[in-house]
């Protein structure tokens, strides 16, 4: 087998395309250039600051434009046709390029744009911001549908090493503090694209996720992530084990399914881990999004986070993390946000963590012997 192939292109506007081809892909080399006339990008959104969270809030109205759950003939995100001149112009296996409507532009000397986080901590009465930074899609698959659980092994990781391969471009770039790889998948988590895809991120802040996070490793010390590890192994809620990774449900889910997974070894984001991991992960992972798939008769909506450490601050004490969370609380219900968990974020757990934890595991055997993975980690 060979190597993922990076094929690096532009779109008419401008826009970067990034091709990814797998190690064992069938496609050729070359690659068709974007052949529609070029339209004008919409005007960068901006930020608004809550100033009683000191939060920031991009406005980006031109989302409002977005395709909603297009025919398959319709497709932006399908290699391109004559009835279909879409974002990508040629086939692929991986794909990744920059949002035409994004919630943040890559115009770092815009006008009013931020002057770092000194800057963008500070208080005041109706501070606006540029929001500048990037938004990109990642199509895990030329398929009109599906998501990550359906993938390959080989091409699985093809994604994996887009991610890997996008997370160290883009805190590379001036301006940017924080990068996020994620899936949204289902209509009841808001997707509209059915087709499998992904986006990531890179904002010029750090996301109030983490800055709470920040807050609880200066309270606590540095080895947060290393002692919930080991906790969380002895605990009885592990659902996957390897090598270099952990699954498992915490200690105190918010969600009726919320399963996080981290590196055995410190890591701060997908740039800095090695190819072992990385073929151990697209073995690992495929099995954990099947078995949640697997739950119930049906597909499960879910959001899959990848939380990575900041650009610049606390790499050594903040691990790269998945969180898969899904509103999913029985075949035939969802957990609305209410009250306490949406205007107080004080959560509510609807199932134990134990008990899910079980659920899970029992999806996940239910799902290996009906989607077998390869069981040589090391084979990819």
């Amino acid at each position: 087998m060979g190597k993922i192939v990076k094929r690096q292109a532009k779109l008419s506007d401008g826009r970067d395309i990034i091709y990814f081809d797998d190690a064992d892909t069938v496609l050729s080399p070359d690659r068709k250039v974007d052949s529609r006339d070029p339209i004008a990008r919409p005007e960068i959104a901006h930020m608004r600051q809550d100033l009683l969270t000191g939060d920031w809030v991009s406005i980006a109205a031109a989302r409002q434009n977005r395709v909603f759950l297009p025919p398959a003939s319709q497709d932006p995100l399908a290699p391109a046709t004559p009835n279909n001149p879409s974002e990508v112009p040629d086939n692929y296996d991986v794909v990744v390029f920059e949002n035409k409507s994004p919630s943040f532009s890559p115009i770092f000397d815009h006008e009013n744009a931020p002057k770092g986080l000194e800057d963008l901590s500070e208080l005041g009465l109706n501070r606006t911001r540029s929001s500048v930074g990037k938004c990109e899609v990642v199509c895990f698959s030329p398929e009109h549908e599906g998501s990550f659980a359906t993938l390959s092994r080989s091409r699985a990781r093809t994604v994996i090493e887009a991610w890997a391969d996008r997370t160290s471009v883009l805190s590379g770039m001036e301006g940017i503090e924080q990068v996020f790889p994620f899936e949204n998948r289902g209509k009841e988590i808001g997707v509209t694209l059915a087709h499998p895809h992904g986006q990531i991120y890179a904002y010029p802040f750090i996301t109030p996720r983490t800055k709470s996070l920040i807050s609880s490793i200066e309270n606590y010390g540095p080895n947060l992530f290393k002692d919930i590890l080991e906790s969380e192994k002895a605990s009885g809620r592990v659902v996957l084990e390897g090598e270099f990774w952990t699954a498992f449900v915490p200690f105190a889910a918010r969600w009726p399914i919320e399963i996080h997974m981290l590196p055995n070894r410190h890591v701060p984001d997908f740039s800095e881990t090695t190819d072992e991991e990385r073929d151990e992960l697209a073995y690992l992972y495929l099995r954990l999004l099947r078995g949640v798939d697997s739950i119930y008769s049906t597909p499960t909506p879910y959001i899959a986070a990848w939380h990575q450490a900041p650009v610049n601050k606390h790499r050594n004490d903040i691990r790269l993390m998945l969180q898969v969370t899904s509103p999913r609380r029985a075949e035939d219900k969802l957990k609305y946000l209410a009250g306490s968990e949406a205007a107080m974020g004080a959560w509510i757990g609807d199932v134990t963590p134990e008990s899910a934890a079980n659920e899970v595991r029992i999806a996940i055997a239910k799902a290996d012997e009906q989607w077998p993975v390869d069981l040589d980690t090391k084979k990819v």
